[in-house]
């Protein structure tokens, strides 16, 4: 009679271009132990590579070797699931296609996932966040990037390729702010935490109004939350203009896609209502007449890198068991 072994963890791993945070996580979707690498102290994918592999084994070791560690499962600025690879990320210093996952399977022996930031997202919030119980949502991120995952039917909707969702990408303004992916306009050059840095840069140069950001060494933010917060008008004007370029966007996204609920999450909507409120107001007034009122939008209760590892785990469950050491 054969019996099977039932692993019992999985690697979770969130990339970020100033951090990246590797952690062990059980079934029930908790991080047993956990390791923080610095992203950018390595300009090249080889190092980077090197030294995750080797964090990961620390954690394989702690789960009980590969007889308990079942696969690893990786979100990434521009990560494409179908192939398991880094292309052409605007975001981070590592240029080009990588194909992390190959790479880091070779190093491990072991299954390893990839996919982008919103997809990981939307795997946590359907198993164990706000999302649970819906079938038709879509997860929009807002930090040194904007991106989307659409969800449909039950199921990530990839699109033709796998590159689905590119919401950033979309022109808002023609011949507009550069984008880093190379074009004019495109909505993440307006919602990202760059975006919204350049929209106070812009306000506080349309006028001699007085505003507590000019006398920020650094603004950041959420310095400029804080300063709304304190009833600063030009603070409070730029999560105005942020608010109303990503209504608009997701107007044209729902009227497109109809689905029940819009979950956002990232550093950008830490702004609270002041995105919030200028956002829902212009998608009311753009989105199509018939869905008006019926689109919920939700922040993620998802904020933070060990929560967002999670759906890492999530990713790493679903890819189909590999090891070199059966």
């Amino acid at each position: 009679m054969n019996t099977a072994n039932i692993k019992k963890f999985v690697i979770g791993v969130i990339i970020r271009s100033d951090e990246t945070l590797s952690a062990l996580i059980d079934v029930k979707g908790e991080i047993v132990a956990k390791d923080i690498l610095k992203t950018s102290d390595y300009p090249e994918v080889g190092g980077f590579l090197q030294e995750l592999s080797s964090r990961i084994m620390k954690l394989i070791e702690i789960g009980g070797g590969y007889d308990q560690v079942r696969s690893v499962g990786i979100s990434a600025p521009s990560g494409h699931f179908l192939s398991g690879s880094i292309v052409n990320s605007p975001n981070m210093p590592w240029k080009g296609v990588i194909p992390l996952a190959a790479m880091l399977q070779d190093q491990l022996g072991m299954a390893v996932a990839l996919a982008n930031n919103a997809y990981v997202t939307s795997l946590a919030e359907h198993s164990f966040g706000s999302a649970r119980g819906m079938n038709d949502f879509i997860v929009v991120t807002l930090g040194s990037g904007m991106g989307s995952c659409i969800f449909s039917n039950g199921r990530v909707h990839q699109g033709y390729d796998g590159f689905a969702g590119e919401i950033g990408h979309t022109c808002v303004m023609t011949n507009g702010r550069q984008c880093g992916c190379g074009k004019k306009g495109c909505l993440e050059a307006y919602t990202s935490i760059k975006g919204v840095l350049k929209t106070a840069e812009e306000v506080l140069a349309e006028s001699d109004e007085p505003s507590l950001m000019r006398t920020e060494d650094i603004l950041t933010i959420d310095k400029i939350s804080e300063l709304c917060d304190k009833g600063d008008k030009m603070a409070i004007e730029v999560y105005r203009r942020t608010g109303m370029m990503l209504g608009l966007g997701l107007a044209n996204y729902s009227s497109m896609l109809n689905p029940e609920a819009f979950i956002i999450t990232g550093p950008v909507v830490k702004a609270g209502k002041w995105l919030m409120d200028p956002m829902v107001a212009t998608f009311e007034e753009n989105v199509f007449h018939n869905t008006k009122g019926n689109v919920k939008f939700v922040l993620s209760e998802f904020n933070d890198m060990e929560h967002d590892v999670i759906g890492a785990g999530e990713l790493a469950w679903q890819v189909k068991e590999y090891s070199l050491f059966k």
